[in-house]
């Protein structure tokens, strides 16, 4: 069996995921920690589980404190509604980062993840946990934004590109741009590289939507959607554009 523990202060939150846990066989949940101050108790008398699943703001803190002052070999897959912790979580024994709402394909496949990192004949810990999510690139799948007092969850691969205008990062979508509170540089860390290249200090271009490339005196792309400045590949960066459209 998988041990596992969630992390969450949102009672109903909380009884939904391990309801969703429930459905597979070979899970079982140990504990429903709250906050802060509980889940450094627990974590400090328990043994460890093997699974976390962990949202991030809680009630009397971020649970970022819980594993800053109690060192675990745990794997952690971060829950929450809110996109600007995703850096700070891949660098905490984080595998996956699951946005809310949480969908069923989405559990699914951080559990899959979680499992492809364990030996074929047990389950257990590894001491080369970090070593081992330093080697897997976990990726972005979806994006949350603000929209005035509302948020909307944007699935990168719906997104054209990232550009940055008056030191904001934008989305370009297909309806229009949303201001994001990513750097390009953190996105370039995080997302599918074989999707997404950094063509410039400005813009990041999704494979998905190149809808023509000239080639003369420098690489100079047109998606499909972009906003009204020219996109230039970098002299320097000439190369890695080209091996990356044929990869």
């Amino acid at each position: 069996m998988i041990k596992t523990v969630i992390i969450e202060d949102e009672k109903p939150a909380a009884r939904k995921l391990e309801r969703m846990l429930n459905e597979f066989p070979d899970i079982e949940v140990l504990a429903k920690i709250e906050s802060v101050e509980e889940g450094i108790a627990w974590f400090s008398e328990n043994e460890h589980p093997q699974l976390i699943f962990s949202d991030i703001v809680l009630g009397d803190g971020l649970s970022f404190d819980i594993f800053e002052k109690i060192s675990t070999k745990s794997f952690i897959i971060y829950t929450t509604a809110f996109d600007q912790y995703t850096l700070k979580a891949f660098k905490l024994n984080s595998i996956d980062y699951l946005l809310k709402p949480i969908m069923d394909e989405d559990l699914s496949g951080a559990i899959e993840k979680f499992k492809s990192f364990l030996p074929s004949d047990q389950l257990v810990n590894s001491d080369d946990i970090k070593q081992i999510i330093k080697k897997e690139k976990t990726t972005l799948s979806r994006i949350l934004v603000k929209i005035g007092y509302n948020l909307k969850i944007v699935q990168t691969h719906e997104i054209s590109c990232f550009y940055s205008e008056n030191k904001i990062v934008y989305l370009q979508t297909q309806d229009r741009a949303y201001p994001s509170d990513f750097t390009l540089d953190e996105l370039t860390d995080v997302l599918d590289d074989k999707k997404f290249f950094r063509a410039n200090r400005q813009f990041i271009i999704n494979s998905d939507y190149i809808k023509n490339i000239h080639t003369s005196p420098n690489y100079k792309v047109e998606l499909n959607f972009q906003p009204q400045e020219e996109i230039t590949v970098s002299r320097e960066r000439g190369k890695d554009f080209k091996d990356w459209l044929v990869n």
